[in-house]
């Protein structure tokens, strides 16, 4: 049977989704290629809503007049209800193959609306002030992906679902170190304002590297509560659909390896380049973890 009967969505729509997977994120990608079909067709669907959503918020001219984007963002949210309900009627490849995605794996609207109530909160950013509130935008922004991912896989344990929201968190916190510098151009900082007071840092000496010790102390933390979600989330790997675990090691050992890089030099985060594996890096990891889970 072919992917396209399975997810009843024309081939050209799947094509589609798969050529903004690999275009806009080369780390999920790598993983994600690992998947059998039709799992690995739906996560592309899925990446490509994502990354809709954030264009929407992104894009002029979102960007410029927050009360545009949040309209726009008001649409995209009843068409994906609508879609949810399989009566969606679009000539956009990207809803094609949502549609036949949500609809075939039978996923509900709340996922979906957290994500994108994460965009809308973002419109009128503010920077979180304690910890707790960085870990409560990481789980709205990234845990609800990690639900609707092991959704798509299968799991054979309820606490499935409260692990993903743990690795959900643990990449959040990985990207938002990793982007530091690129966030704070863009006029946003994720780091708690209390743990830079703290710390005795604005954001232009952190960038800097101006206080040294109090930089690196400040970037082991914020590691430290990643690591700390990463080995919470541990167990996750067993209780998903075994065809489907290399897809979730391979990416965990990527983000894992970009939070590990920090740790080892975590003055690399005030750099000019973000911190970045190799492709092939990333290939071998795909491959290891293929291997490892005896997927042939």
């Amino acid at each position: 049977m072919t992917t396209a009967s399975v997810l009843s969505c024309d081939l050209p729509a799947l094509e589609h989704c798969r050529d903004i997977t690999r275009r806009e994120a080369r780390n999920f990608y790598y993983g994600l290629k690992l998947l059998p079909e039709p799992q690995r067709s739906a996560l592309y669907c899925i990446y490509s809503w994502m990354r809709q959503a954030d264009d929407l918020a992104d894009d002029e001219p979102g960007r410029s007049n927050p009360a545009v984007a949040a309209e726009r963002l008001s649409d995209f949210r009843e068409d994906t209800h609508q879609a949810i309900q399989g009566s969606l009627k679009s000539s956009d490849p990207m809803w094609q193959a949502f549609q036949a995605t949500v609809v075939h794996f039978g996923l509900k609207a709340t996922s979906f609306d957290e994500m994108i109530d994460g965009q809308i909160a973002d419109l009128q950013f503010q920077q979180p002030d304690t910890m707790e509130d960085l870990v409560a935008y990481c789980r709205q922004v990234a845990s609800s992906v990690g639900r609707v991912c092991i959704s798509i896989w299968g799991f054979d344990d309820p606490h499935a679902l409260d692990l993903a929201d743990d690795r959900g968190i643990a990449f959040q916190l990985t990207n938002i170190l990793r982007d530091i510098r690129e966030d704070h151009e863009n006029g946003r900082v994720y780091l708690p304002a209390s743990l830079l007071d703290s710390c005795g840092l604005d954001m232009d000496e952190l960038l800097g590297w101006k206080k040294p010790d109090c930089c690196e102390s400040l970037i082991r933390q914020l590691v430290e509560y990643g690591q700390e979600h990463y080995r919470s989330s541990a167990a996750l790997d067993g209780m998903i659909t075994r065809s489907c675990r290399p897809t979730l090691r391979a990416m965990t050992r990527i983000y894992h390896g970009l939070l590990r890089r920090i740790e080892r030099n975590p003055r690399s985060i005030a750099g000019a380049k973000r911190v970045r594996l190799g492709s092939l890096h990333k290939i071998s990891i795909a491959l290891s973890a293929r291997v490892q889970a005896g997927v042939s």
